[in-house]
C-alpha cells in the first residue's frame, strides 16, 4: 500500500508517520491542501491512500470573524480538493472528524449516523468537511474526541500544572474519552488492513467515559498529587468570563460498536494515559 500523509507535522500526523513508516509525509510547506491548484498538480499516480491529518483545530480562535476564511479553507475546502483528487486518481481518502459536529445533547453514546448539529464555527466547518469527504465512495471518515499526542494538549497541560504545584479548576460536566494518537493511528491502520467497508467510523479510546475534571484528576494522581487538588466547575461558570470561547458539546461520548465489529478493540483510556505519562 502506497500512502501519503498530509498534515504530517501535527499531533496525529506524527503518530501516522510512525504507524505508516513507508508513507510519504507532507507538511503544509510541502503541500498546502487548501490550495486547490497545488493539490491538482501534485503527482498522485500510484498512491493508494491519502491520510488527511491537516486541519484547523484552534476551536476558540475559529470563532474570531477574522479567522473564518482560514478555518473554512483548512477544514472544508481542503477536504474537497482531496476528494476531487481521490475521484480522479482512485485513491482512498481517510479524513479525521470530531464530535464537535454534534451539539452534545444526545442521550448516551453518539452513533455514526446521528445528523450533525454543530454549536460552533469549528464544528460547522468539520461537519461541512465531512460532507466533502463523503462525496467519494472510497473514503473512511474517522470521528474522534479529545486528542492527545506529541504536542500541546490537555493532558500535557495538566501534568505541567501538577508538577508545578498548581491546583486548577476543571470542567466536570463535559463527558468523553481522551484518545491517544497512537491508538487513533492504529485504528486507522486496522480499517485499511482489514478492508472494512467504506464510510464513517467512530474511533476513540475505550473504557468508562469521564469528565475533563476526572481526566485531570487521573493525571494529578499519576504525578503524585491528590485527585482533590483538581477543583471542579460547570461549563457555564467556567466560560462565564470568556465570551470569546466557542460553545462545547457536553456529551462527547461516541458509540464504538461499529469499529469493534470490524475486529478493533479500542484501548482503555486510563491504560493509554499511564503509558503516555511514562508509567
Amino acid at each position: 500500500m502506497t500512502a501519503v500523509i498530509v498534515g504530517a507535522n501535527g499531533q496525529l500526523g506524527r503518530a501516522l508517520r510512525v504507524q505508516f513508516p513507508d508513507a510519504v509525509a507532507l507538511g503544509r510547506g510541502d503541500l498546502d491542501v487548501s490550495d486547490g491548484g497545488a493539490v491538482a498538480r501534485y503527482d498522485w499516480s500510484g498512491v493508494d491512500v491519502v491520510l488527511n491529518a491537516a486541519a484547523w483545530t484552534a476551536v476558540d480562535a475559529a470563532e474570531d470573524a477574522g479567522n473564518h476564511a482560514a478555518v473554512r479553507a483548512a477544514n472544508v475546502e481542503a477536504v474537497g480538493h482531496l476528494a476531487d483528487a481521490g475521484e480522479r486518481h482512485g485513491f482512498t481518502l481517510v479524513h479525521i472528524s470530531s464530535e464537535y459536529v454534534f451539539d452534545g445533547r444526545h442521550e448516551g453514546p453518539i452513533p455514526e449516523d446521528l445528523p450533525p448539529s454543530p454549536l460552533s464555527v469549528y464544528g460547522r466547518s468539520k461537519a461541512d468537511g465531512d460532507r466533502e469527504a463523503a462525496r467519494i465512495e472510497r473514503h473512511y471518515l474517522v470521528r474522534t474526541t479529545w486528542v492527545v499526542g506529541d504536542g500541546g494538549n490537555f493532558v500535557r497541560t495538566m501534568a505541567s500544572l501538577a508538577d508545578r504545584g498548581i491546583s486548577p479548576s476543571v470542567v466536570d460536566d463535559q463527558i468523553g474519552r481522551p484518545t491517544f494518537t497512537t491508538d487513533l493511528a492504529a485504528g486507522i491502520a486496522h480499517l485499511l488492513g482489514a478492508g472494512a467497508p467504506f464510510g464513517t467510523y467512530n474511533l476513540t479510546a475505550g473504557g468508562d467515559p469521564a469528565s475533563w475534571a476526572e481526566v485531570a484528576a487521573a493525571v494529578f494522581q499519576a504525578r503524585g498529587r491528590s485527585a482533590d487538588d483538581v477543583g471542579r466547575v460547570g461549563t457555564a461558570d467556567y466560560f462565564a468570563d470568556k465570551p470569546q470561547a466557542a460553545p462545547r458539546p457536553l456529551n462527547s461520548v461516541l458509540d464504538l460498536s461499529k469499529i469493534t465489529a470490524t475486529g478493533f478493540q479500542p484501548r482503555d483510556w486510563r491504560i493509554g494515559l499511564r503509558e503516555y505519562l511514562g508509567g
